[in-house]
């Protein structure tokens, strides 16, 4: 999933580029941790199904728990960060995240599912905590011509993460045929311990690392002002991110199964994990693509053709079979690469002094990779693997239905907000 950043609304004081280099090199291994942590998930959910023998929608819970934690945490985390400053709050946040890696010890020795969702809620809460540390640093950590440059090489890293995840995951946790139940829950202990380890070693160098201060600007909108609410196409732009991140974890998510059907060859988890890494790979490849491509291209056209292009694959994955039907959903990884940064300067085209504002609920908005998993899951169990893939044929046509149309501004009462700002054409 990639990575969201909102507005930056921070300024570093006193600092000179000399000082951006460190803080720099941690933001880009926080970006990776995020992305390979999350794309573990993948591995997890066929794991848990085989090991507690669940059904596709409490296997999901996997992705409901992790996401979930992003959606009950923003607000909070919002909270903490403006009380202990970005620093601590990124000690924090690992230092969270490191508890909820190290409750897989436990929840193995248990063998208790339940744990499991329980330290996947921990840790995704300090996921969340941290990206709402670390997105304002990449904005503010040099000169903000090149800020966008600095955002495209922590959402590269994270894609890389997101490709390798998988394959390392697989060879820690897919272990030979005929295990006994306490080696299958065994073999998830390794993996999370290294990188509970990986994380409190960030967080002790965090520490020790001088990261410039941020400056908070005063708030600009207050309840009597206003709200992002009242603009119809960022209602629109925020279902289109809940549609687009639904649908892009929901697919790696379920892949591994749906590639284990006999009707998709039988692979086995780990053969079948390879495509999951194709899968990411895709969309860092089609992210590389995409921060050349989008100068030339205007938001809305880019995301016009990549959903399009989504929604021939998907269907094409539902009435088809065999290598046909896998390259075509292994494909979609390519597409879902340029639809955050299409969707998000979009929604919030004209926002003016409630950019911010807009901007945070955009990346709540995170919870369709909670909700829309399960409801693939919920198909799949009902009707089958290839007819579950009806519910991401339906987010990517709405997704071209806001390309199309959706992002427009069309509610004239617009411009009797206070602070105005008119729209201006991306």
């Amino acid at each position: 999933m990639a990575m969201g950043t909102t507005e930056t609304t921070g300024a570093v004081r006193n600092a000179d580029a000399g000082s951006y280099f460190l803080p720099m090199v941690l933001m880009v291994a926080l970006y990776f941790s995020v992305g390979f942590i999350t794309a573990l998930n993948d591995i997890l959910i066929p794991h848990f199904k085989d090991l507690f023998h669940l059904t596709n929608v409490l296997a999901l819970l996997v992705d409901f728990c992790f996401f979930g934690a992003y959606f009950v945490m923003s607000l909070p985390s919002g909270w903490i960060v403006g009380r202990i400053g970005y620093k601590s709050g990124i000690i924090a946040a690992l230092s969270t995240m490191g508890v909820g890696l190290l409750m897989f010890v436990p929840a193995s020795m248990l063998i208790s599912y339940p744990v499991f969702l329980l330290a996947l809620f921990v840790a995704g809460s300090g996921l969340a905590l941290l990206q709402v540390a670390i997105n304002p640093y990449v904005g503010a950590l040099g000169k903000p011509e090149t800020a966008s440059s600095r955002l495209n090489l922590c959402g590269g890293l994270n894609s890389l993460a997101t490709t390798i995840a998988p394959r390392v995951g697989a060879a820690f946790i897919f272990i030979a045929a005929g295990a006994t139940t306490a080696q299958l829950a065994r073999s998830v202990r390794l993996p999370y311990v290294i990188l509970a380890g990986f994380t409190f070693l960030i967080a002790i160098i965090t520490r020790f690392v001088h990261l410039p201060e941020l400056i908070e600007k005063p708030a600009a909108t207050s309840s009597e002002d206003g709200s992002a609410w009242q603009f119809v196409h960022l209602r629109l732009g925020a279902a289109a991110i809940f549609a687009y991140v639904g649908v892009e974890v929901a697919i790696g998510s379920i892949l591994i199964n749906f590639l284990g059907q006999p009707s998709m060859g039988s692979l086995s988890h780990v053969a079948a994990a390879g495509y999951v890494s194709l899968y990411w790979g895709g969309a860092m490849v089609g992210r590389f693509i995409g921060s050349f491509a989008l100068i030339y291209i205007r938001a809305q056209r880019a995301l016009a053709a990549v959903a399009v292009c989504a929604v021939v694959l998907v269907a094409v994955t539902i009435f088809g079979h065999g290598a046909i039907a896998m390259w075509a959903i292994v494909s979609c990884g390519l597409f879902n690469s340029v639809m955050w940064p299409c969707i998000f300067p979009l929604s919030l085209k004209g926002l003016g002094r409630f950019t911010s504002q807009g901007s945070g609920i955009l990346v709540t908005m995170v919870v369709g990779g909670a909700i829309i998993p399960e409801i693939q899951g919920l198909l799949a169990d009902t009707l089958g693997y290839q007819h579950s893939f009806v519910i991401v044929l339906l987010c990517y046509a709405y997704l071209v239905y806001f390309a199309v149309n959706g992002y427009k501004i069309r509610q004239p009462r617009f411009d009797s907000l206070p602070d105005y700002v008119p729209p201006v054409e991306i």
